[in-house]
This record gives structure tokens, sequence and C-alpha cells, in this order.
């Protein structure tokens, strides 16, 4: 199963991430070797690195691990594949540009039949691989793209409406646990996603996703854990993970939440 992680931040803030060791966090069975990808975010620009091949002898994974990299905003995702081939148009997380901002997006989950449910004259946008999770993507986009018309960026709820109606259609058919960076806000959907219970994977369950909010912490201490150390430079900042990366301080979001997060705080939460 593949694992997500993301953050969002009032200020700057350095990420040191070895996606091999972070992988191992919800896999022992299966340990997510089909690929990796990673994006800093900054303003309305991110840097986007990804293989679509195991970290364990990835120059970029080493490369990434060593420094701090300062981000408001990143996304995480290393890969089980469920569909499309072991290539770099399959890896996560997707970019695309819509109005004025570089978009990301990740998902975990497998959304079967996805194509009888799109009415394929919408889509503005059209995928370049064979993923489920691109495809939903690209309908996300379609979705948006009337509200940027005119303007440079639409209003929070009536981007907020339109993600938490996709996750409403998607959850219908399969797990649906999505990441979305629209180069402001951090969208967040949890849903249900594969568990390892005593040497066997499970049906897909809740919580697909945890949370971490650490505005109200008494410290600024870093956050450190197996694959990935947080150098907390605020207590506005905001920690996504299908996991929880530490034994203390996580939250499990029950199935259906939706998210919109900018600058390290809770906007809107359905």
């Amino acid at each position: 199963m593949c694992e997500l992680f993301a953050m969002s931040s009032r200020t700057p803030t350095g990420i040191s991430f070895s996606l091999e060791e972070f992988a191992s966090h919800g896999a022992q069975l299966r340990h997510n070797r089909d690929g990796w990808g990673i994006a800093f975010a900054r303003d309305r620009e991110a840097v986007l690195v990804k293989e679509p091949k195991p970290a364990t002898d990835s120059a970029w994974i080493r490369f990434i691990a060593s420094q701090s990299i300062e981000t408001t905003a990143a996304l995480a995702h290393v890969r089980f594949a469920t569909r499309g081939e072991h290539t770099m148009e399959n890896t996560h997380p997707f970019r695309r540009t819509l109005g004025p901002r570089v978009h990301l997006f990740a998902h975990n989950g497998t959304l079967p039949g996805i194509e009888k449910l799109i009415d394929w004259q919408e889509m503005f946008y059209q995928p370049v691989g064979e993923t489920d999770s691109e495809l939903v993507f690209c309908l996300l986009l379609s979705r948006l793209s009337p509200l940027y018309a005119g303007q440079e960026t639409p209003s929070l709820k009536s981007r907020f409406d339109v993600f938490s109606s996709l996750c409403s259609d998607m959850k219908t058919i399969g797990p649906s646990n999505f990441l979305y960076y629209d180069g402001e806000v951090l969208f967040a959907h949890a849903d249900k996603r594969i568990y390892e219970e005593s040497g066997a994977l499970s049906a897909p369950k809740p919580p697909g996703l945890h949370i971490k909010q650490n505005c109200n912490s008494a410290s600024l201490e870093d956050i450190a854990c197996p694959g990935l150390k947080v150098r907390l430079a605020d207590r506005e900042t905001v920690l996504l993970a299908s996991v929880p990366l530490q034994e203390q301080g996580w939250e499990p979001l029950p199935e259906g939440t939706v998210l919109a997060i900018k600058g390290g705080e809770v906007l809107m939460r359905v």
C-alpha cells in the first residue's frame, strides 16, 4: 500500500526526508518499492522530484535525506502500484498548472471502474499516464477550471466545495485518501486504507489519514522519527500522514473528513 505525507507551515520550515525509512512506518510485508516522489512548494511554484523505482539505490534520495529543505508546503508519496506500469508518468505526486499557480496531487487507494463515471466532454485536462489517481486529479482540475475564468484565485469556499464533491463521488468507488495542494491551500480527504495485521493485509478500513497539529505546542522542538525530521520554525504547522509517525500527538481522521489547510492552520473541516 502507498504512504502519504504532507506538511503546511506559516513560515518556511526545514524538512529532512528519507523516503525509504518513511515507507517502513506502514509496511513490513510490502515495502512500497514501486516508486516515490516528493514536492517542496514555495508560494506559487514547487520543486518536484520523483522516480519510478525503489528508493534504496537512488542518488536523489540520498541527496534529499542529507538536506534540510525549507518549504511552506510539502507532499510526499511512496508507491505500491495497483494500476499502471512503473513509469515516471505513473509516479506521484502529479503536477499541473491551473490559473497562476502550480497544483500538486497524490492518492492512496484504488478506484476500479472510474472511467465509466467520467463525462469525457468535461475533461479539459487529460492524463499522461494510466493510473486512476492521475485521472482523478485531471477530473478535479477540469471541475475547478471554470472557477478560474476571469479571476486569479477563486474563493476558498468554492474550491473547497468542488474538492468535497469530488471526494464524495470517488468514495463510492473505492478508497480515496487524497492530498491536493493548489499553490495556496492544502486540501485533504481521509477515507480508508489497507493495514498490515498479524502478518496479513486487512480489508480497507479507516482511518486513511492521521493529523498532527502543533499550533498549541508549548515548545518548538523538532519532530523527529525514522525517515523524517521537521525543524519547526513556527507553531503554526500541520502534518498529515497515512499512519502516525510518532507515538503521541497524532489524531486519526474519521472516514469522510475533508480539510483545507493554509499556513499551518486548518481553515475548514467537514
